[in-house]
């Protein structure tokens, strides 16, 4: 069947559950640099295999590649799929692992795990990222990135048990897979209150007006103040274990944390952009922790660049403060104090400059904003 008439990816059953093998699988890398491109994997006699298909909410975002002409080069042994590689931390967590919940299929006895890259001009890197996450799931397989069209002696491939839409609640083998492997070895190691910061990402990353000023507070409270970008993987897991409470703004950062986060452990999502792609991140912490987030909405308005003004990754969300403090005193993340002062224009622009986000960089008020928690 096409992947276009194949029905989106369901955690509860479906071929998100299943696992094909092919021989001699002919492995088509993208030749485009788009968010849908021809890429996949064929049988001998060219028909498509849609298990190994990325969907993305309703809709597949890998679409049937043309069979190549001429010989192609053979990867002998046996392989597992592990579909589009992405460079990118947070895609990487939620669409490149999908498949590593057959690790342990028939024994686990692969040559390694294959991908494709998800941009063609990436060729067949490696982000170090990439190797620890698979390390952190006791996996010692080689990765192995098919940047040009070639055939595989033979490919177990998994059907995407995780990703973006309603599969963002994972399967339940993939999520097992996930809390038997990941970060197993990995002690508790860190205080009981953490917040986990965006303030010191770079300007292509967007973020929160205010969030300095919100580290203050809660260092006073007793939160470490967590730069995960700073820290390996197995810090930041250890982090995330050890502590009780976690405040942290949506991100990609969360997305490790449901990884390892049990139902014991409070967690509070502040919301940092007017978009819906949150709802995937409060999904995956909501079945893999068993518990759902508050989520807090505390924006008094959205900054975005007045050159792509429709871009909620590179928006920066301005904190209402005082509304942010009466929440977490609420909610119990925090004791009542002094209340909390309201940035200012001077303030914001004050940031605004600090970050060179003026004249041709400048940024201007979006029209949108969440309704959520507006209480």
């Amino acid at each position: 069947m096409s992947n276009e008439s194949a029905t989106i990816p369901n955690p509860d059953g479906g071929w998100s559950t299943e696992i094909v093998t092919i021989r001699d699988a002919i492995v088509m890398p993208p030749e485009i640099s788009k968010m849908r491109q021809p890429a996949g994997v064929l049988h001998r006699d060219g028909s498509y295999c849609a298990h190994a298909a990325l969907w993305r909410g309703k809709k597949p975002i890998t679409l049937e590649p043309s069979m190549p002409t001429g010989p192609l080069p053979r990867l002998e042994g046996r392989w597992l799929w592990g579909g589009l590689l992405w460079a990118h931390f947070g895609h990487f967590l939620a669409e490149s692992t999908a498949r590593l919940w057959a690790l342990d299929y028939e024994g686990g006895k692969f040559d390694g795990v294959l991908f494709i890259p998800k941009r063609p001009r990436l060729g067949e890197q490696i982000q170090p990222f990439h190797r620890d996450y698979l390390d952190m799931m006791g996996c010692n397989l080689p990765i192995r990135v098919m940047a040009e069209p070639g055939e595989v002696e033979e490919l177990i491939v998994p059907g995407q048990g995780f990703g973006l839409g309603e599969i963002s609640a994972g399967t339940e083998a993939y999520r097992a897979s996930i809390h038997k492997r990941f970060g197993a070895d990995v002690p508790a190691d860190g205080p009981d209150r953490l917040y986990v910061s965006r303030s010191e990402l770079g300007l292509g990353k967007g973020g929160l007006l205010g969030e300095v000023t919100l580290e203050e507070k809660l260092a006073e409270q007793g939160y470490e103040i967590f730069h995960p970008q700073k820290h390996d993987m197995k810090t930041q897991v250890a982090r995330y274990k050890a502590a009780k409470q976690i405040i942290a703004g949506d991100g990609s950062a969360l997305h490790l944390f449901a990884m390892v986060g049990r139902p014991d452990q409070q967690v509070a999502v502040v919301l940092r952009r007017s978009s819906n792609v949150v709802d995937n991140l409060i999904n995956h912490l909501t079945h893999f922790c068993e518990r759902e987030p508050i989520v807090l909405d505390a924006l008094a308005r959205e900054w975005v660049p007045q050159f792509k003004q429709r871009s909620s990754r590179l928006s920066f969300g301005e904190l209402h403060l005082p509304r942010l403090q009466r929440k977490l005193v609420r909610s119990g993340f925090i004791e009542r104090r002094e209340p909390w002062r309201p940035l200012s224009d001077e303030d914001r622009n004050a940031i605004f400059a600090e970050k060179g986000l003026t004249g041709d960089r400048a940024f201007v008020e979006g029209t949108a904003i969440v309704k959520r928690n507006k209480k």
